[in-house]
Protein backbone atom coordinates (compact mmCIF):
# COMPACT_ATOMS: atom_id res chain seq x y z
CA UNK A 1 0.00 0.00 0.00
CA UNK A 2 1.21 3.84 -0.55
CA UNK A 3 2.22 5.48 1.80
CA UNK A 4 3.80 8.76 1.31
CA UNK A 5 5.72 11.12 4.00
CA UNK A 6 6.76 15.14 3.30
CA UNK A 7 9.96 16.79 4.12
CA UNK A 8 11.78 19.96 3.36
CA UNK A 9 9.46 22.51 5.12
CA UNK A 10 10.57 25.14 7.72
CA UNK A 11 10.98 28.70 7.20
CA UNK A 12 11.70 31.16 4.63
CA UNK A 13 11.53 34.65 3.42
CA UNK A 14 10.18 36.45 0.58
CA UNK A 15 11.77 35.99 -2.33
CA UNK A 16 13.70 32.85 -0.91
CA UNK A 17 13.47 29.42 -2.07
CA UNK A 18 12.36 25.79 -0.52
CA UNK A 19 12.26 22.38 -1.74
CA UNK A 20 9.89 19.45 -0.34
CA UNK A 21 10.06 16.21 -0.65
CA UNK A 22 7.67 13.63 -1.33
CA UNK A 23 9.04 10.26 -0.68
CA UNK A 24 6.86 7.09 -1.01
CA UNK A 25 7.24 3.43 0.62
CA UNK A 26 5.44 0.31 0.18
CA UNK A 27 5.25 0.49 -3.62
CA UNK A 28 7.43 2.03 -6.48
CA UNK A 29 6.42 5.14 -7.20
CA UNK A 30 6.94 4.48 -11.24
CA UNK A 31 3.03 3.70 -11.93
CA UNK A 32 1.81 6.81 -9.63
CA UNK A 33 0.90 9.82 -10.43
CA UNK A 34 1.59 12.47 -7.54
CA UNK A 35 0.05 15.70 -6.79
CA UNK A 36 1.36 19.07 -4.15
CA UNK A 37 -1.60 20.19 -2.32
CA UNK A 38 -1.40 23.14 0.59
CA UNK A 39 -3.77 24.32 3.22
CA UNK A 40 -3.64 27.41 5.36
CA UNK A 41 -5.20 27.90 8.67
CA UNK A 42 -8.88 28.46 8.02
CA UNK A 43 -8.72 27.40 4.01
CA UNK A 44 -9.37 24.54 2.36
CA UNK A 45 -7.06 22.23 1.02
CA UNK A 46 -5.43 23.36 -2.35
CA UNK A 47 -4.05 21.98 -5.28
CA UNK A 48 -0.77 23.13 -7.15
CA UNK A 49 0.75 21.05 -9.38
CA UNK A 50 0.75 17.05 -10.44
CA UNK A 51 3.04 14.78 -11.80
CA UNK A 52 1.93 12.28 -13.90
CA UNK A 53 4.10 8.42 -14.13
CA UNK A 54 5.05 9.55 -17.22
CA UNK A 55 5.92 13.06 -15.99
CA UNK A 56 3.23 14.97 -17.33
CA UNK A 57 2.65 17.96 -15.10
CA UNK A 58 -1.03 19.25 -14.32
CA UNK A 59 -0.90 22.71 -12.98
CA UNK A 60 -3.97 23.32 -9.96
CA UNK A 61 -2.79 26.82 -8.87
CA UNK A 62 -2.30 29.70 -11.09
CA UNK A 63 -0.71 31.47 -7.99
CA UNK A 64 2.35 29.79 -8.66
CA UNK A 65 3.09 29.67 -12.13
CA UNK A 66 6.43 30.37 -12.92
CA UNK A 67 7.64 29.85 -9.42
CA UNK A 68 7.18 26.15 -8.63
CA UNK A 69 8.19 23.22 -10.65
CA UNK A 70 7.13 19.45 -9.99
CA UNK A 71 9.61 16.98 -10.96
CA UNK A 72 10.25 12.97 -9.82
CA UNK A 73 13.56 10.69 -9.28
CA UNK A 74 11.81 7.24 -9.49
CA UNK A 75 15.06 5.83 -8.45
CA UNK A 76 14.71 7.91 -5.28
CA UNK A 77 11.11 7.09 -4.83
CA UNK A 78 10.92 10.91 -4.32
CA UNK A 79 8.93 13.55 -5.96
CA UNK A 80 10.03 17.27 -5.58
CA UNK A 81 8.09 20.31 -5.18
CA UNK A 82 10.64 23.50 -5.86
CA UNK A 83 9.22 26.66 -4.61
CA UNK A 84 10.96 29.96 -5.88
CA UNK A 85 10.54 33.81 -5.27
CA UNK A 86 8.23 32.38 -1.96
CA UNK A 87 5.89 35.16 -0.98
CA UNK A 88 4.22 35.31 2.87
CA UNK A 89 0.83 33.70 0.96
CA UNK A 90 2.72 30.49 0.32
CA UNK A 91 2.30 29.72 3.80
CA UNK A 92 0.40 27.17 4.46
CA UNK A 93 1.27 22.80 5.33
CA UNK A 94 2.04 21.22 2.60
CA UNK A 95 0.69 17.77 1.67
CA UNK A 96 1.64 14.89 -1.19
CA UNK A 97 -1.30 13.06 -2.43
CA UNK A 98 -1.78 10.39 -5.03
CA UNK A 99 -4.97 10.14 -7.35
CA UNK A 100 -7.46 7.70 -6.06
CA UNK A 101 -8.83 4.59 -8.39
CA UNK A 102 -7.93 3.14 -10.97
CA UNK A 103 -6.14 6.00 -12.69
CA UNK A 104 -3.33 6.40 -10.34
CA UNK A 105 -0.92 6.89 -12.58
CA UNK A 106 -2.27 10.14 -14.31
CA UNK A 107 -3.18 13.30 -13.34
CA UNK A 108 -6.63 14.39 -12.80
CA UNK A 109 -7.51 17.55 -14.73
CA UNK A 110 -7.71 20.79 -13.06
CA UNK A 111 -11.36 21.45 -10.70
CA UNK A 112 -12.07 23.66 -7.62
CA UNK A 113 -12.56 19.87 -5.72
CA UNK A 114 -9.64 18.21 -6.86
CA UNK A 115 -8.43 17.53 -4.00
CA UNK A 116 -11.65 14.52 -3.59
CA UNK A 117 -10.03 13.06 -6.44
CA UNK A 118 -6.38 12.48 -4.15
CA UNK A 119 -5.62 10.31 -1.26
CA UNK A 120 -2.69 8.44 0.59
CA UNK A 121 -1.96 11.47 2.12
CA UNK A 122 1.38 12.18 3.57
CA UNK A 123 1.26 13.80 7.36
CA UNK A 124 2.31 17.10 5.89
CA UNK A 125 5.17 19.77 6.41
CA UNK A 126 4.61 23.43 7.32
CA UNK A 127 6.13 26.05 4.96
CA UNK A 128 6.13 29.41 6.77
CA UNK A 129 7.40 32.49 4.68
CA UNK A 130 7.75 35.73 6.56
CA UNK A 131 10.26 38.85 6.52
Amino acid sequence: QLQLAESGGGSGQPGGSLRLSCAASGVTLDYYAIGWFRQAPGKEREGILCISHNGDITTYSDSVKGRFTISRDNAKNTVYLQMNSLKPEDTAVYHCGSPLGIWQAVCPGSSPKVRERFGSWGQGTQVTVSS
